[in-house]
Parts: structure tokens; sequence; C-alpha cells
């Protein structure tokens, strides 16, 4: 549109106008039909025509749209935290909900350093997380997320956060050395840098059970977080997992992290939760935590406007009512084997594919110049915004991205459909992901 007065994303690119949903499909003012493989960035997890959550919305707005929570509670709050304790793992029991997924960390972190006032410990002010990460653009969540693209400009900004290695078996485990023991090696750095700047000054470590954005659905490796788990119980620092993209069934599970058997004390949610239908997030809180805050200044230090918004909460319950059923999560489980060998069948032997990686249906392509020697493409050809045009041409969205090994090197490509695929639409999606590969590699060159 060349007469918006919209601040678009990127000033210099045209957008079509998105003007309804279908499905799995968005359609343009043009009628052209996309088929959403990214799920938008892994939010559109019940496609963008769900009748349910549409009526559930409507029904909210005809009693109540909105009552500010300094002055009241309402039913779909209480309803929609109610759910969420009741199906998440462990002690979390209580939910402060949020309007997105930077909302959701930023939240998390105050409550960790806030945490640690209320019992006593004031010296425990900083923070651990990991290189090639993403934990929202909030100013501390920004700090805390190790995507320097994403940092660089506003590094001045930003509060001291301490990083180690990401868990990355196709980038950093060994010759010779099993995944076991290489999860073991990469979870060890947290305790060496827990020594390095002092265990009893660490109030939190911070992390995705399977990197989303940054580098591509990176699983964490067997008995990786349970190991990060022990060391964090060890030196006293609580554990904030990051699920905003991997959480709400994405990986076959309704919490990612109950694959690897380890409960958090603090667990952030977002996009799947509203499913796009509404903004919102939420940070899951333990009890043990929560009571903290109970027996202490019994106020958290921290609000946003329109948190525990009615009609997002009356979304979000729609939405959990779906993704949280066992009959759906086991449908993603089995979508996601197919969609897996599907992408094993057309990729795994491509010349510019290294990697195929992930859990369900939040899966990763990692592309590379020369497979052997794992050798990036030149960042200058922008392998990745290739793929991306030359699938949106084709009707298909996926979100690709570069710097997918250090911020500047690498390239991947990221899927996440929609829950509601048939196995005929994956087998298009592939279709529509090969030709896009398969011409951006060629226009990429060998490195």
């Amino acid at each position: 549109m060349t007469d918006s007065h919209v601040f678009h994303r990127h000033t210099k690119a045209t957008y079509p106008v998105a003007v309804a949903g279908d499905g799995i499909h968005v359609i343009d003012a043009d009628g052209r039909r996309y088929i959403d493989a990214s799920g938008g960035a892994a939010v559109s997890c019940l496609g963008h025509s769900d009748p349910d959550v549409r009526a559930a919305i409507k029904a909210q707005v005809d009693t109540l749209a909105f009552a500010h929570t300094g002055f009241f509670t309402n039913q779909p709050m209480e309803d929609l935290a109610a759910g969420l304790a009741s199906l998440a793992p462990g002690d979390l029991d209580r939910v402060y909900l949020v309007s997105g997924g930077s909302e959701a960390v930023e939240a998390a972190l105050k409550m960790a350093r806030q945490y640690f006032l209320e019992v006593g410990q004031p010296q425990r002010s900083r923070l651990v997380a990991r290189r090639q990460s993403y934990h929202g653009n909030t100013l501390g969540a920004l700090a805390t997320g190790g995507n320097q693209w994403r940092r660089a400009q506003f590094e001045p900004l930003l509060i001291d956060v301490h990083h180690i290695d990401p868990c990355y078996a196709y980038r950093y485990q060994a010759e010779g050395e099993s995944l076991e023991a290489y999860g073991r090696r990469a979870a060890d750095e947290l305790e060496q840098m827990l020594l390095d700047v002092g265990p009893d000054t660490v109030a939190a470590f911070i992390a995705e059970p399977v990197v989303g954005a940054t580098a591509g659905a990176v699983p964490a490796a067997p008995g990786y977080l349970k190991r990060i788990r022990e060391i964090c119980d060890q030196y006293g620092v609580l554990l904030i997992l990051d699920e905003v993209m991997c959480g709400m069934g994405r990986t076959g599970t309704l919490f990612a992290c109950e694959q690897d058997g380890v409960v958090p004390d603090l667990l952030c949610v977002a996009k799947g939760l509203g499913a796009g239908y509404q903004p919102i997030g939420a940070t899951l809180v333990s009890d043990r935590v929560y009571q903290a805050f109970a027996a202490g200044s019994g106020f958290f230090q921290h609000g946003h406007t329109y948190m525990g918004h009615a009609t997002a909460c009356a979304a979000a319950n729609a939405v959990l009512a779906k993704v949280g059923s066992a009959a759906m999560l086991a449908e993603v489980r089995r979508l996601g084997d197919v969609l897996r060998g599907l992408l094993e069948e057309r990729f795994g032997d491509h010349p510019h594919v290294g990697d195929i990686r992930g859990r369900g249906l939040f899966l990763g392509l990692e592309l590379v110049a020369d497979r052997p020697s794992k050798q990036p493409f030149d960042p200058a050809k922008k392998v990745h915004a290739k793929v991306k045009a030359e699938a949106m041409a084709n009707g298909l969205m996926c979100y690709p991205m570069g710097g997918t090994i250090d911020g500047v090197l690498g390239d991947h490509v990221l899927l996440a459909p929609p829950f509601i695929c048939t196995d005929a639409d994956l087998a298009t999606i592939v279709d529509r992901l090969a030709q896009a590969v398969g011409v951006a590699t060629l226009k990429g060159g060998a490195a």
C-alpha cells in the first residue's frame, strides 16, 4: 500500500494486504491463498478461522470486554489461570497473565529479582542465559536473549547478562561424543559460569527447551535440562523456561519441558496460547516463588494495563480447551512424525541441507553451502531471505532466518504449521518448500 501511514517493520518493503483467513490459509486482497506453514511466528496453531474461538471472543465482548485488574478480577482470567495450573507440571500453580511473550519474559525476570528480595538475598541480581537464544524485544528480554543481530544496535541500553553456549549438537557435539555426554558437557558450562561470577550473586538462568527463531528448532540434548535443573538447585538459582514459541502443544506435549522431565520455577508461554485470535501471554509461577511474595511484601512491583484482559482470556480458554486435549496433542505428535518423514525424504540427502531437527510440529532445516563440511553460505548472499521470497511467491509462508550459528553466519528455515493440517497439506508444504530452497540455494551459490 503506497499511501500507508503505518510504520511497517521494514520501510522499503511492500506487503500484500491480508483480508481473510480460511483454515491453514491466509488470503490477500488479490485473492491469493498462502499456506501458513509457520503459523506466522509459531502462533496460529488452530489456523485462521476457528469457529469456537471466534464465538468465545464475540460472546465475551457482548458481556464485558475489559475491566482493569487494579480494580477487578474477571471470570475468564480466573478460568484461564485455573486451566493452565491444572495442566502444568509440578507445582506451577499460579499464573500471571500478560499480553505477549516479551511481557511474559520481562515479568519472569523481574519476578526472579524480587523473589530474592522477599527471601532476604538481595545480592542475587545477575542473570545467565545462552547465546543464540531469543527471549523477546523489551529491553530486559532483549538483554537476556543471545540473538546478536537483534541486540547489536541497542547494546548501550541493555543490562549486563552472562551468556553460555547453546545446547546445539549439530555445531557443538564433538566427534565420537554421545548426545547424552554432549548434553552433560553443555549443561556443565552453567556451573562453571556460576562459579566464575559467584553463585550467590545469580538470580536466574533462562533457556528455551527447544530454541525457536534464532537457531531454528534446536531441541535440548537428552539429559541437558535435568542437569541444568540440578545445577540451579545446587546453587539456589531460579530456573526460567521460555516456551513462548515452543509451548502450548507445539512440540507434542502441552508444555515442551514435559518431554525433558523438568519443572522450572517460572515458565513463560504466549503465541499458541491465543493462537493469534487475541494478544495474550502468561508467566506460570511455582508455589515456592508465589508463597515468598505472599509471606513477604504481598505485592509484585510490576504490571501492564491489559494484563488479564477479559476478551483475550476468553479466547485463550477456547484455545486451551482444544490444544490441551489429549486427542489434539496426539495428533500433533502424529503429524510431526509425518512432516519429519516428508522432510527427511525430500531433504535427507540434499546438498544444501545440513540438519533436520525439532520436535512435534516445530521443525527446522539448517541450510549449508557444503553438506560434508557444514560450511555455511556467505551471509551476504542472504539465502534465508531468498527462501522466504520464493516461498511467498509460491503461496507458502515459512520462517527463515540468518545468523543461525553466531549471529552472522548460518541460515535456517523454521516450520510450525497449524495443528489442523492434513497429511496432504503437509505434503504440499514440503513440495513448495523444496522448490523455494532449490531456487534460493542455487541463487546463493556455494560459498
